[in-house]
């Protein structure tokens, strides 16, 4: 069998898809899918783009081929000579037809403005009402003409819908990523010895929770090194806390003439046997007469 990882990038980013999908208004089903992101619509048009497009549907296509190929194969009795080859399952991006192609506009135009937001707002984002993801609409050829087929944030038909940021939901399989992803972090050597572990588990979970739908497939294909970043983020950011109300109760300790805490305690010897290393030889130094 092949070697499988405990979290891929492909996974994730097919649920990360399905959960923004369920921000959406779709006009159909078959246009949930996305062949290329594009800035701006006049995109769409370019022949450049397009050629981009075919590559990218006809490479997808070619992947699901080899995996469904694999899969039969898996269930045949795995017969050598009849492994699939990823040769056999290649399509041709000429024979992709232009019709079929769907394209992800990220834009804000259906978004509702909010001047009150920022104070001095830097980016588009900033001049509309706060979203959890980075908002979009799909084009593609409906009825001989390109049409809008899919609108984020959109509860209802695109005509007589609304905005709304809350009546989606983050996939089952995706949460279950998310703590995974926490539980084995928090096993690494240089977290997993610490007494509120389990404290920087939750608050990573949380953030993860927050800000996971956030991530911009046009800017990245690699969700991974994204939640990882938030992870170490947010252990960092209770192991910081930890640290400064330990020193709080220390010192408060002191105060009152009990013994601050062992790690304190190692901390100072450690500190006095530096200062004293160093007078030893600073003393050594001035009685051979050398200053190297």
């Amino acid at each position: 069998m092949r070697k499988q990882n405990y979290l891929n990038n492909k996974d994730m980013l097919k649920e990360i898809h399905k959960s923004k999908l369920s921000y959406c208004h779709l006009m159909d089903e078959d246009y949930g899918r996305f062949d290329i992101i594009v800035e701006s619509y006049d995109d769409i048009f370019d022949p450049e783009v397009i050629q981009q497009a075919k590559e990218n549907r006809a490479s997808q296509l070619s992947s699901q081929g080899y995996e469904e190929s694999y899969r039969k194969w898996q269930a045949s009795g795995r017969r050598t000579k009849d492994k699939p080859k990823q040769a056999e399952t290649r399509v041709n991006p000429e024979e992709i037809n232009t019709d079929e192609l769907i394209f992800r506009l990220m834009t804000y135009d259906h978004v509702p403005g909010d001047s009150k937001r920022k104070t001095n707002p830097k980016t588009e984002a900033d001049r509309h009402v706060k979203v959890n993801f980075p908002p979009f609409k799909h084009y593609a050829k409906h009825d001989g003409e390109i049409r809008e087929v899919v609108r984020s944030h959109w509860e209802g038909g695109i005509d007589n819908g609304k905005f709304s940021t809350t009546h989606g939901h983050t996939t089952n399989e995706l949460a279950k990523m998310y703590i995974k992803l926490c539980e084995r972090y928090s096993m690494r050597s240089n977290w997993r010895g610490y007494t509120y572990v389990d404290e920087m588990r939750s608050h990573a979970l949380m953030q993860l929770s927050q800000i996971g739908l956030k991530f911009n497939e046009a800017k990245s294909q690699n969700p991974f090194a994204y939640y990882t970043a938030v992870v170490t983020n947010s252990f960092t950011r209770v192991l910081n806390l930890e640290k400064r109300n330990q020193n709080i109760r220390d010192d408060l300790l002191q105060e009152n003439g009990f013994n601050p805490s062992f790690s304190r305690q190692l901390d100072h010897e450690a500190s006095e046997k530096a200062k004293w290393d160093e007078q030893m030889e600073k003393e050594r130094k001035e009685a051979t007469g050398t200053n190297f």
